[in-house]
């Protein structure tokens, strides 16, 4: 694989779903340079769809909160790979080395 292989340059195309706000969205993005599109899921309807919404404990107290995770989709809209609580460190390679995989079969 290029050292700086796009995943546009692997046929994927890179989504980002949270409950925060269209505003919050653009100003992340911008802040981190990010050219992904994110998606608004104030009522988490999708979050939930997709298992991703769970219980957490910070500072003590047990919140519902969306919990990082990556689903490789293919152009069928099956969900081909799923990984849970991702660390963004070393994550996007990963998921390339995956698409690579599928295209190469």
């Amino acid at each position: 694989m290029k050292p700086r292989e796009s995943f546009a340059e692997l046929g994927a195309q890179v989504i980002g779903v949270s409950k925060d706000s269209p505003e919050s969205h653009r100003q992340f993005a911008d802040r981190h340079t990010l050219s992904i599109l994110l998606l608004s899921d104030p009522g988490h309807q999708v979050i939930e769809a997709y298992q991703s919404w769970k219980e957490k404990t910070m500072y003590g107290k047990k919140i519902l909160e969306t919990q990082r995770d990556t689903f490789l989709i293919d152009p069928d809209g099956r969900i081909v790979s799923v990984w849970r609580k991702v660390s963004p460190k070393g994550h996007a390679d990963e998921v390339k080395k995956a698409l690579k995989n599928r295209s190469s079969v």
